[in-house]
């Protein structure tokens, strides 16, 4: 999966209305059991289960309303990402490659009418610029490919989160269309909040799995950063000079 710019601005907008729905719909849990409860024909007992079972659902509904309004809160990076991933590979690795490329030995134009000692000396001296050139194009390169995996992660955690929000959505409705029941028992309560309970477990999930993804190209970036101190390509920590 690529990282796909349409559908980054669906899932955003899912979200986005999926969160409204969902909080539209938690206001509706309390109304709806005490409206149940109140009537002279339910049990004692049975109105006992629904408030208990509505004040569940409210419990478990806020605290992934919330969390996914967290969420939200990062959901500009992957677009980011993604334009940084041709920063990297257009204005950097291109241009650093373009450099290696064009000052290697068999390059230089020079050398096609200057021989002698001077030119042998001149090649020597020139001959760590491709080189240090070319390393800067590698690690572009890796880091182009970190940040697009991180913006290919991103979009699919949040399309996750988006399934996730509608799911929960569907077993809100359900829910509050069994609170209005007059058939229910602790049992029915029991069953309602765990299906509410469920999706908490499975955003954690996501992050979880999203924060491994992330941990692993951490320690890719601090390579790269090793890559960039190579005294190698760069000696002393400095671009090799042309010249003694």
């Amino acid at each position: 999966m690529a990282f796909n710019a349409a559908q980054y601005e669906a899932t955003s907008q899912k979200l986005t209305a999926g969160i409204q729905t969902l909080s539209t719909k938690l206001n509706e849990v309390g109304p709806k059991a005490e409206s149940t409860a109140n009537h002279w024909y339910v049990p004692d007992f049975v109105a006992k289960a629904l408030i208990w079972a509505a004040n569940k659902v409210i419990e478990a509904a806020s605290w992934v309303l919330n969390k996914i309004k967290e969420l939200l809160e990062g959901i500009a990076a992957p677009v980011y990402l993604a334009m940084h991933v041709w920063d990297w590979q257009s204005d950097i690795r291109g241009k650093a490659t373009g450099v290696a490329g064009s000052t290697t030995a068999d390059q230089l134009e020079s050398l096609k009418h200057w021989t002698g000692d001077a030119a042998t000396s001149y090649t020597t001296a020139v001959k760590a610029q491709p080189i240090a050139a070319a390393k800067i194009g590698t690690s572009a390169d890796k880091v182009a490919t970190g940040l697009a995996l991180c913006a290919t992660a991103g979009l699919a955690f949040y399309v996750a989160v988006g399934v996730i929000l509608a799911q929960y959505i569907v077993t809100m409705i359900a829910a509050i269309a069994a609170l209005g029941s007059v058939v229910f028992s602790w049992a029915g309560a029991a069953v309602i909040v765990g299906d509410t309970s469920v999706s908490a477990g499975l955003i954690i999930t996501a992050v979880t799995a999203l924060l491994a993804l992330l941990g692993a190209q951490a320690q890719q970036m601090a390579a790269i950063e090793g890559e960039a101190r190579d005294m190698t390509a760069y000696p002393h920590g400095h671009w090799p000079v042309a010249a003694p």
